[in-house]
């Protein structure tokens, strides 16, 4: 069941990324039994690494705290609908659920390419009826403003 206080946590995560210029505004935490495991935020820039975007980060994260690769029966709380990367790695965590703020058709805005990656790998039509929502758009668009506002490099 959706907590705001989850997707605020994420949001927070994603507002000291975008403030450390660490990367986008993508940040993530990773839920289980009602309690965060882990959180993360996008480092591409900061770690020179184009696969650390936020949920990848937090999924590390929780994997090494709770010592497994399997994450199942937790859910993901991310600022932006994920990635085609990702996705993939939320399909192999086997995390159960996904709730989002902003689309990807909002990343594209922004500068960031998730939309045409995923056209390039077929959509979405094929995940499970329900496995991803999305929640709180508006309250995650504001720290997309504010990347848009701030000084970055693109990427």
């Amino acid at each position: 069941m959706y907590q705001k206080e989850f997707m605020e946590a994420a949001i927070a995560e994603a507002r000291a990324g975008v403030q450390n210029k660490d990367g986008g505004p993508f940040g993530a935490v990773v839920v289980k039994d009602g309690a965060i495991v882990a959180s993360g935020h996008n480092h591409v820039l900061s770690n020179n690494d184009s696969t650390c975007h936020g949920e990848v980060d937090a999924i590390r994260k929780a994997e090494q705290k709770l010592r497994t690769y399997d994450l199942s029966g937790c859910e993901i709380y991310t600022t932006s609908e994920p990635c085609p990367m990702c996705l993939a790695a939320i399909l192999w965590a086997n995390i159960s659920k996904v709730y989002y703020g902003c689309t990807i058709e909002d990343n594209e805005k922004i500068g960031f390419r998730d939309l045409k990656f995923d056209s390039m790998m077929g959509g979405r039509a094929n995940l499970p009826e329900g496995f991803m929502e999305e929640k709180d758009r508006e309250l995650c668009l504001g720290v997309f403003e504010e990347y848009t506002g701030a000084e970055k490099t693109l990427y």
